[in-house]
């Protein structure tokens, strides 16, 4: 009985230990002090393993011994087998910063930090902005027109993007740009995202290109000259990197840059002779200025000793002598403005370096430091802004739309995909928003860009399959009338560009987080470049420490013990104790693979992305727990917290899940689900009570529905067709209209109006007819039907509409 007695005590003191991380002390007093009490009661096995372990414990935890013998040998062998970490990719690591990914990497959140990024919301001129300026230039808008008819925007919504600077908000105030927060411009595109092309025409000069590039980078002279003219719109800015040979792998450039002299009005001027070809350029076809990367090289030694000058980055007027501008790619869906640019012996004087001659050789830094910005706004918020819209719409169709006498919402298989949709918009809305507000404080979060642009356009193109399956004929017939299906062909855009999902997933959310975030390996690394013994044995055990806190936070977690101190409401609280278990058992697993797999965790991409897969949704959950202690809550918005967490954390699991059955190591992998998950698998998919109760609410006029379509053009103010706002003025009289269908239908079974009247304005007039409803009631009703009906017709056109060459129409019956 002692020695069992002696032996809880010992497991639960060490435990203790590990989840403080209290250091090696600790330890050694509790198996020290416990191994002495089992010698002098009588337990005498147990006190003397006890003693050894105590022993084991000061060996190689007492930094003043180790040192000394243990120390070395780890240094020597980490040396060994530690990942090569090339230029490039330390370049990539170096920018940016950590905030809340590197919480969830430690495996101890510390949610305060989270909560301390406070938020002011957007100014008054903001707000103004998108209410007006957005608004308008939203209904300026019609897909079809924009796709098939004219394959670019109007000419006058040009004009008016240019007058009110739509392609200077991120330029400062002094150089005429609007200067609006990340949060603006998020909001911003989202209303935008009403046309993909819209968004994407307003949204790439406001993200990666030379206007930001100038903006840190270039020279005084650059900036003055370039951002008022980039601002309202006298130049058109492109940003060319991407190539035939160099896509993901941007640091393949094989466009070249030589120093060089050529003679200019009779004067030797020192500049560069460009080569280049690139392709899938955003607005390259009518760009006035083109951001222009390439590797340098200096033959001739103009500049200095070295050949090799590296990635450089160049601004190049469109009307110089060589380049090869003005032709355009088809993109998928959507006639965006992209093509190629190609330039032969194309010379430019030093000048057009951005930032000068300092400059040159920092390309792929300068790009990698913009890019985590860039790539947390534009393209996430186009997700976020299609997804509001594509719920609105599809939640006014389902409610409208009727078969069997009932709305099609009211039935279950619709009603799953309508709640999915409200879940993946709510917790891209908080992502987007959140992130967006640590960047107004300073944070350019590099793993989170990764995260929001795989995951939220990943969610675009879940919400947008899901509105073309309840939307059906209405959305698969393309014409002036559909506002979905042009936006559902072009989601692959979104899913390709700025870091093709697949690399995304698999290489950068995991590959990068693993170094950049991680609390000790960056450290590690560091000591091993420096050669610096005693920096490698502070990060070393600091991170044996935090494998052993982790192991002991997820075991006693996952068994009930100790939960986690968390600041939130009743409401959010068990979520955030289940993100900060999850959290402790992800830092356990990143560190096993890593340890386990060595440099092969490259290789091994599957295994990196179910690592990722973790890390991405713990980062979703943890922002949109953020979103509803800060917000104010509307009625059912409970609900749809609650699908989203369950459905995040439930992939996080089957993630986990996915991991532990595939790691090389059969008995780690064994080991691992025994101390992450020792109760197994706590969530499931949603029920389908959340899912009902969802789903009635974002297809009725209610406090969510609107709450979930903020920031959307929602009223009928402009010269094209508003569907949204058609659905929510139908929505505001549903309880009305079903009362007068029940009445209807009722009269009509019971066999009080003609057989023959089938359609409801048959039905409407046989009821007025019969006296079972009213003159008010039935002019209520046509309006409501000839509306309804409106709505729901799809297009059609001329036979031939839609042959390019007339002359090769088939007449099947020529008479």
């Amino acid at each position: 009985m002692l020695t069992l007695i002696l032996l809880v005590l010992a497991v639960t003191g060490l435990l203790i230990v590990m989840r403080r991380e209290a250091g090696p002390l600790p330890a050694l007093a509790v198996t020290a002090g416990l191994g002495l009490v089992g010698l002098v009661a009588g337990a005498a096995i147990l006190g003397a393993l006890l003693l050894i372990a105590a022993a084991a414990i000061a060996a190689c935890g007492l930094p003043a011994l180790r040192r000394r013998w243990l120390s070395p040998r780890l240094f020597a062998l980490f040396k060994r087998v530690a990942p090569k970490v090339s230029d490039t990719e330390r370049t990539a690591l170096e920018a940016g910063s950590v905030a809340w990914d590197r919480e969830l990497f430690s495996g101890r959140p510390d949610w305060d930090r989270l909560l301390a990024f406070g938020d002011n919301g957007l100014t008054n001129e903001e707000r103004a902005f998108v209410d007006h300026q957005c608004g308008v230039a939203a209904g300026m808008c019609n897909a079809w027109d924009i796709a098939r008819e004219r394959a670019d925007l109007p000419q006058e919504l040009w004009d008016y993007l240019k007058r009110e600077r739509f392609f200077g908000m991120i330029i400062p105030r002094e150089y005429g740009g609007l200067g609006f927060s990340a949060k603006a411009q998020s909001t911003v595109l989202q209303k935008l995202s009403i046309s993909e092309t819209l968004m994407v025409t307003v949204g790439v000069p406001n993200s990666l290109g030379p206007g930001e590039l100038l903006l840190k980078y270039g020279t005084q002279a650059q900036k003055d000259h370039y951002l008022p003219r980039l601002a309202d719109g006298r130049e058109i800015p492109c940003f060319g990197l991407t190539g035939p040979r160099a896509g993901s792998d941007a640091t393949a450039l094989p466009d070249t840059g030589v120093v060089c002299k050529q003679v200019i009005d009779g004067e030797e001027v020192l500049g560069l002779r460009l080569n280049f070809e690139k392709r899938w350029i955003t607005l390259a076809p009518i760009a006035t200025v083109v951001g222009l990367a390439f590797r340098l090289f200096d033959p001739d030694h103009l500049l200095g000793d070295e050949a090799d000058r590296g990635i450089t980055l160049a601004l190049i007027p469109r009307d110089t002598t060589g380049m090869e501008i003005g032709r355009r790619h088809h993109p998928i869906g959507s006639p965006f403005l992209n093509g190629p640019i190609k330039g032969r012996d194309v010379f430019v004087p030093l000048s057009t370096i951005i930032g000068g001659q300092e400059m040159i050789g920092q390309g792929w830094r300068m790009l990698v430091e913009c890019l985590s910005i860039g790539r947390c706004i534009t393209l996430p918020s186009g997700a976020t802004g299609t997804a509001r819209y594509a719920l609105g719409w599809t939640g006014g169709f389902a409610r409208i739309r009727r078969q069997f006498n009932v709305p099609v919402a009211e039935m279950e298989g619709v009603q799953e995909p309508l709640a999915r949709m409200s879940a993946l918009s709510y917790i891209a809305q908080a992502a987007v928003y959140q992130t967006a507000n640590t960047i107004d404080q300073g944070e350019k979060p590099a793993v989170p860009s990764a995260i929001l642009k795989s995951q939220l356009t990943e969610f675009q193109r879940v919400i947008l399959a899901d509105a073309m399956d309840i939307h059906g004929g209405k959305a698969v017939t393309l014409g002036p009338r559909n506002y979905l299906g042009i936006g559902y062909s072009a989601n692959p855009v979104a899913i390709t560009v700025e870091g093709a999902n697949i690399m995304t997933r698999n290489l950068m959310i995991f590959g990068q987080g693993a170094i950049r975030c991680h609390p000790y390996v960056l450290e590690e690394l560091a000591a091993k470049d420096a050669d610096d013994l005693a920096a490698f044995d502070r990060a070393f055990f600091g991170h044996a420490g935090l494998i052993f806190g982790n192991a002991a936070r997820a075991l006693t977690r996952g068994l009930g013990i100790g939960q986690a101190a968390v600041p939130f409401d009743p409401v959010a609280a068990p979520y955030a104790r289940e993100i900060a278990r999850l959290s402790a058992g992800f830092g356990l697993a990143a560190d096993a693979a890593m340890a386990s797999l060595g440099s092969q965790l490259k290789q091994r991409e599957m295994l990196s992305a179910r690592l990722g897969d973790v890390l991405s949704n713990l980062y979703l959950a943890s922002m949109l727990l953020k979103q509803w202690q800060e917000g104010d809550q509307v009625e059912g918005e409970a609900a749809v917290l609650d699908y989203a967490a369950r459905f995040l954390l439930q992939r996080t699991e089957q993630a986990f899940d996915e991991l532990f059955d595939n790691l090389p190591n059969r008995a780690l992998g064994r080991m691992l689900r025994l101390l992450v998950m020792p109760r197994g698998r706590r969530w499931s998919r949603p029920h389908d009570d959340l899912t009902r109760r969802i789903a009635q609410a974002v297809s009725r006029d209610t406090a969510l529905r609107h709450k979930l379509l903020a920031n959307t053009w929602d009223v009928d103010d402009g010269p094209q067709d508003n569907p949204l706002a058609r659905y929510n003025a139908l929505l505001a009289t549903q309880d009305r209209a079903e009362a007068l269908y029940r009445t209807v239908n009722k009269a009509y079974a019971r066999g009080e109006l003609p057989p023959e009247a089938l359609h409801p304005e048959q039905r409407v007039e046989a009821a007025l007819e019969a006296g079972v409803i009213d003159e008010d009631d039935a002019t209520f009703m046509r309006q409501r039907e000839a509306e309804v009906l409106d709505l729901l017709t799809v297009d059609d056109f001329e036979y031939d509409a839609f042959v390019t060459d007339k002359s090769k129409v088939l007449r099947h019956h020529p008479a």
